[in-house]
């Protein structure tokens, strides 16, 4: 087998995810600075504030943002303490191993000013030429 072989499925896998990387340090980096969140903590934010009653079991949380159950547990627990208050942790009462955590009025708050900045810089990336090119490049492709 040549070894000058062109895989242009994987070639076009590998633009895109190094385009969805870029952007993702650009979102983890704004969201660091500017509210000491990373972007997992953001979708943690997000994921609680779309429930009704703003909290999910730490499972469920664990599922939808991709970590281990010890790490959704550290960056809960790092989310609750004092310094950060943005989630309240309760047991439930029907089911005594399920183990919820709960939205905070200051976790809503920062949640919304991060939000800003999350859509300012999506956009803003969005709408640079060479993304433009690559992206439409990419789309004719597939």
């Amino acid at each position: 087998m040549d070894n000058n072989t062109k895989n242009e499925p994987l070639d076009n896998w590998l633009s895109l995810t190094n385009l969805q990387t870029s952007i993702n340090n650009e979102l983890e980096s704004a969201l660091q600075e500017k509210y000491s969140l990373s972007l997992k903590e953001f979708y943690v934010l997000y994921f609680l504030s779309q429930t009704s009653d703003k909290e999910l079991r730490l499972q469920q949380l664990q599922e939808m943002v991709g970590l281990s159950q010890s790490a959704i547990s550290r960056l809960v627990g790092r989310m609750e303490a004092k310094s950060c208050g943005a989630l309240q942790r309760h047991v439930c009462e029907d089911d005594r191993r399920g183990i919820y955590t709960r939205l905070t009025e200051l976790g809503e708050d920062k949640l919304q000013r991060a939000l800003v900045t999350f859509n300012e810089i999506f956009q803003s990336a969005l709408l640079k030429d060479d993304l433009q090119h690559e992206l439409q490049s990419l789309i004719k492709k597939l």
